[in-house]
């Protein structure tokens, strides 16, 4: 059942979308405008929180981290801008804004926005899962553009893969649960506002999302690096666990 909060989620991620794509139009020289973007969303969106949830906690990647968030009930987990280094980038599509809600130790709403596709992924319309994989075919994997995982090297030994390059998570985790691709793999180190709002989104999809290592993912933790993870269909998780198993994969701190 769709709640105000998933609305909310959805609303946020979109109108600080809008604010992004309008920026990036009137150009300027990219890393400027990569800082302007993520303080100009984090400001909207800690704006519009603070208004519309004041007594929620908040975790952003461009602002302070308060640790009351550990006793709190209800934290918004959001990434102003991912994918900052697309956003520089003219003609690039894939970056985000991520909007999750965490409550009392699950994700319970998110959103993910793709300003420059004209999408938003969230919980409020969950997306139906995609199609069963066809057999006989790669599994297609998503990975950094900058930093793909060395552990896929030893695990194409075990699966035929194909390795798609994209920048921001969300972005990933869109084309996931969009069909495009079968599988998120990341290991490269990533915080809990890089994959808060794409692992609520996947999972109102019907699909697994976890550690590399098959372990739950875990929010609102003091320390809130969370730097592994994997998205793929229900169906599809054992055979990469089993696989990232016999590659030599744990989880990492």
């Amino acid at each position: 059942m769709t709640t105000d909060d998933d609305r909310l989620a959805r609303d946020l991620a979109s109108e600080a979308g809008r604010l992004l794509l309008a920026l990036r139009a009137g150009g300027g020289e990219p890393d400027a405008l990569r800082k302007a973007g993520d303080q100009m969303s984090h400001e909207f969106l800690a704006a519009e929180l603070s208004q519309r949830r004041p007594g929620d906690a908040v975790l952003s990647e461009e602002g302070r981290d308060d640790p009351a968030r550990l006793a709190a009930d209800r934290v918004w987990i959001v990434d102003p801008l991912d994918g900052t280094r697309e956003f520089g980038e003219p003609g690039r599509t894939d970056w985000a804004v991520h909007v999750a809600l965490w409550e009392r130790g699950e994700l319970t709403a998110g959103a993910v926005a793709l300003p420059a596709q004209g999408t938003v992924l969230s919980t409020a319309e969950p997306t139906p899962g995609p199609p069963a994989m066809s057999p006989g075919r790669p599994v297609r994997v998503l990975v950094s553009r900058t930093r793909p995982p060395a552990l896929l090297d030893r695990l194409a030994q075990q699966i035929e893969l194909t390795l798609i390059p994209l920048g921001s998570a969300g972005a990933k985790a869109a084309e996931v649960v969009r069909g495009a691709a079968d599988a998120y793999v990341h290991s490269g180190g990533q915080y809990e506002w890089d994959s808060a709002a794409p692992v609520a989104v996947a999972q109102a999809a019907g699909l697994h999302a976890s550690r590399l290592d098959g372990s739950k993912l875990a929010y609102n933790q003091a320390d809130p690096s969370l730097p592994d993870i994997l998205i793929c269909s229900a169906g599809l998780a054992p055979v990469l666990l089993d696989g990232l198993r016999v590659a030599g994969c744990s989880a990492t701190q």
